[in-house]
């Protein structure tokens, strides 16, 4: 399997002399093509940090990420943009929406600053895209007019409007309930079964479980890796204990 992201002992660091810190300690991973991937840790365990290093979201400070094929350390800002816009998209636990928008215009935002003059086609595949996650009679609304599951869902839609290789979510269900987390979980499956790579990172065992590779994180390294094979609705459960019970294991 063609391996789409690498991160080469990345080093990600705050503070200055006797309070630096080292969030991201030389680590080494990779993302293939059409992979579905966790990434769990306790709080402070570099796991979003991680996403945003391998997603050129925020610089490292050694090592080496590379998307494509391209060094990502190569690019100036605009050629950064220009993959995070043509090849990534993201869905954050909470969805930064402008207020003054409505829900179809949010979705549309990103894809427009670039694309202005494919404005109807953009059009038609965003309402594509709330109709298949199920929002299509919301495209009206404001923020203030829908709920955390249908935010997150028009959240989903503006993440694969320019059509991404990869989705990065950084605890997308963290703030849904239980039955609207399973929801948005189906649609990153099915995302997921069309080819897209997805890279989720989450605390959430019953999120990971629906995952294929999970990568477990503490103080800044991956300490462990689990593997499960691909989720066919069925015992999740299951699924859920063999994730804990990793978890006891390696202590975190």
């Amino acid at each position: 399997m063609k391996k789409m992201i690498v991160g080469d002992h990345i080093v990600k660091s705050f503070g200055e002399g006797d309070e630096k810190r080292n969030v991201l300690d030389g680590v080494s991973v990779h993302i293939n093509e059409g992979e579905f991937v966790a990434v769990m840790g306790p709080s402070g365990s570099g796991k979003s940090s991680l996403m945003f290093a391998l997603s050129g979201t925020d610089g490292i400070n050694d090592g080496k990420v590379v998307v494509d094929g391209q060094d990502l350390s190569m690019l100036g800002e605009k050629e950064l943009s220009d993959v995070r816009r043509t090849k990534m998209g993201f869905v954050f636990q909470q969805p930064t929406m402008l207020k003054n928008l409505n829900i179809l215009d949010n979705i549309l935002l990103p894809a427009l600053r670039d694309n202005r003059k494919n404005t109807a086609d953009l059009t038609k595949k965003a309402r594509a895209l709330m109709k298949r996650v199920g929002i299509e009679e919301l495209e009206k609304r404001d923020m203030t007019q829908v709920s955390g599951g249908q935010l997150q869902r028009a959240g989903i839609c503006r993440a694969l409007v320019n059509n991404p290789r990869i989705i990065f979510g950084d605890e997308p269900t963290g703030a849904l309930n239980s039955a609207s987390a399973q929801e948005i979980m189906d649609i990153f499956s099915e995302i997921n079964g069309e080819g897209t790579a997805v890279m989720l990172v989450t605390h959430d065992a019953k999120v990971a479980a629906r995952t294929e590779r999970i990568m477990f994180m503490r103080d800044g390294a991956i300490v462990s890796e689990m593997t499960l094979p691909k989720y066919n609705g069925m015992r999740l459960d299951d699924r859920v204990e063999k994730v804990t019970a990793k978890m006891r294991d390696i202590g975190i």
